[in-house]
């Protein structure tokens, strides 16, 4: 059993496994290997009686927990979206974890509180967000959208929803691209997953406005009423932006709670060139962005902004007796900002990012992504046999083989099915899948922290080796 006192010795092991893992994560196989329930026969069924030692416990870690992660933190990993990490966040995650508190309300630590509010603040301002605008940091987007969706139900419904129970006529609108936590949000929430509408897409994946005006102007006739909207500024599948200024105009005529899931994309924001994505922000009742994802910044932390923090608080509001203090009224209790009462300290490794990174470096990383990317999708473009499925966005490109003469949609999905289980099946290199238009299509994220040029021409020499691999297959069984 380890004691206080013995801390910085006994922490030195774990100090240099750390130091090894970040300067050798290259070594591991990106994605891990093992099958089902290898991991699970591995450990015992009985916790144990009496203590074990740290060097029996680290064993362990490096011979059985080890061989089934996947590294999200590889330079080779360019699957999903990332969930970066950096030095300056882990340093900061060590620290968090050594103070250990629960910062539910402002006296439970006042650094805590005010330091997230600044840190919310520094963001608004870097982003060209209104300064109207208060933010308060949640753990995930899927979180965020719960919390705006029922702040949209307690407005749509004068705040009664919360006493009296949800009407069944309420609804909600999005894009068929918008991410999965919507979703699951409207069924939560009690809105029901049959009043989400999804409203098609344009050529571009984006939200189709006139589609949105159409069906909100049928629910009403019909008696529904229009509760909430959610605009995406980069969807998962094909990093699609809505177009805010229009979605924008129509909740403002019909007064309906405007939520914009910039997950992914909003970090882009920290660049001037991009905010052309958020035109028509003024708007908008709440946004949300995760710096867990593009801004290297240990998961979780997602940050949320509201127009008006007093709807959000008054939606989430609950005071017993031992949370009554005399501060109250005076700062801000963030456990009435969102779900849960208990919350992490996770403004402390937004602080320490942005003070070591500083915007300047934050924007250079990200500039050098987008510039990686351009480069790939211009090599992937010339390859023969390979085709980009939409026009690279961001450190985002979409691909797939298209051999010349086979254009049956079924069989090209297939093919491109094969083609991605070839890519992964080294180890060397993660990417995944998502449909456009129902063709099955590889997708591409340059994001790691910590990538570089040579990670990415690893990338493209992997999937020159499998595509060559695949289409020899092809003409082996005759079928090209």
């Amino acid at each position: 059993m380890l004691e206080p006192k013995d801390f910085k010795t006994d922490s030195t092991e774990i100090i240099e496994w750390i130091d090894q893992y970040l300067n050798n994560i290259s070594d591991f196989p990106v994605k891990s290997p093992v099958a089902p329930g290898d991991i699970y026969g591995q450990i015992p069924a009985k916790v144990p009686q009496k203590p074990e030692s740290l060097e029996q416990i680290i064993k362990d870690l490096d011979e059985v927990i080890m061989p089934g992660i996947t590294h999200w933190q590889h330079p080779n990993f360019h699957a999903y979206f990332p969930a970066n990490s950096s030095v300056e966040s882990i340093l900061a995650e060590c620290i968090t974890s050594a103070i250990g508190a629960q910062c539910m309300i402002w006296d439970t630590s006042p650094a805590a509180a005010e330091l997230e509010q600044r840190m919310a603040e520094w963001l608004r301002d870097a982003m060209g967000i209104p300064g109207d605008y208060e933010g308060v940091i949640q753990d995930s987007a899927s979180s965020a959208s719960l919390v705006a969706l029922l702040t949209a139900r307690e407005v749509s419904t004068n705040f009664t929803s919360n006493e009296e129970g949800v009407p069944n006529n309420l609804r909600v609108y999005c894009s068929t691209e918008t991410h999965s936590s919507i979703e699951k949000a409207v069924g939560i929430c009690g809105i029901g997953k049959r009043n989400l509408v999804k409203i098609s897409t344009d050529q571009q994946m984006s939200l189709n406005p006139e589609l949105l005006e159409k069906q909100i102007r049928t629910d009403l006739a019909q008696g529904h009423r229009p509760c909430a909207v959610v605009a995406a500024i980069g969807t998962t599948g094909t990093l699609a932006v809505d177009p805010l200024k229009e979605i924008a105009a129509i909740c403002k005529k019909h007064h309906i709670w405007l939520h914009v899931d910039a997950a992914y994309a909003g970090t882009a924001l920290l660049l001037p060139e991009y905010r052309w994505m958020i035109e028509g922000i003024e708007q908008v009742d709440s946004f949300v962005f995760n710096p867990h994802k593009w801004m290297f910044t240990n998961f979780d932390c997602s940050v949320y902004f509201v127009k008006k923090a007093e709807l959000l608080i008054k939606t989430f509001e609950v005071l017993p007796e031992y949370l009554k203090t005399k501060s109250r009224g005076l700062v801000n209790d963030y456990r009435d900002w969102g779900v849960p009462l208990g919350r992490r300290f996770r403004a402390l490794k937004l602080w320490f990012v942005l003070r070591s990174m500083g915007i300047e470096g934050i924007q250079e990383k990200l500039r050098k992504h987008i510039q990686l990317n351009l480069e790939f999708s211009e090599i992937i473009q010339g390859a023969p046999g390979m085709e980009l499925a939409m026009k690279p966005f961001l450190n985002f490109t979409c691909f797939r083989l298209h051999p010349e003469g086979m254009d049956s949609n079924e069989m090209l999905n297939k093919l491109n099915e094969s083609f991605l289980e070839e890519i992964n099946r080294s180890g060397k290199l993660f990417l995944t899948h998502t449909k456009i238009n129902d063709l099955y299509t590889i997708r591409m994220v340059i994001g790691q922290t910590y990538v570089e040029k040579e990670h990415v021409e690893l990338a493209l020499g992997e999937i020159r080796s499998a595509a060559e691999n695949v289409l020899s297959k092809l003409e082996t069984n005759g079928i090209q």
